[in-house]
């Protein structure tokens, strides 16, 4: 299960980096961050692991960025701001969800923080 994400006034933990596959590797698709060439159990599970953690980090920090984005362009002052369906649409989300990243957005763009919005 995935750690809560921390807030603003909490420190960041620092991920393994997610370096780029080198485009002759991605066109093999048994290849993988070179996992596939990793023999010993034990350094497959710590190199997996810490890929796991970083995508998962990866994920929640993008999650924030498109709450944030979306509560900037639901914004009441903007005088093109969209709808709720339209961010549902442009997003390929449901609009139930649209509402509730646009709340997380705003309550990231106060400080507040709160729990990420889980899309399933």
């Amino acid at each position: 299960m995935a750690e809560p994400t921390p807030r603003r006034n909490e420190p960041r933990l620092r991920p393994a980096p997610l370096l780029f596959e080198p485009a002759e590797a991605t066109g093999d698709p048994e290849h993988f961050f070179d996992l596939e060439s990793i023999d010993d159990p034990r350094a497959l599970l710590a190199r997996a692991t810490e890929l796991t953690v970083a995508f998962r980090a990866a994920a929640d920090r993008a999650t924030e960025f498109q709450a944030m984005a979306a509560a900037q362009l639901a914004d009441p002052r903007r005088f093109d701001r969209l709808t709720t369906a339209d961010i549902a649409e442009r997003a390929e989300w449901t609009e139930d969800y649209a509402k509730k990243m646009v709340e997380f957005g705003r309550d990231l763009m106060r400080g507040e923080g709160g729990s990420p919005v889980d899309p399933v």
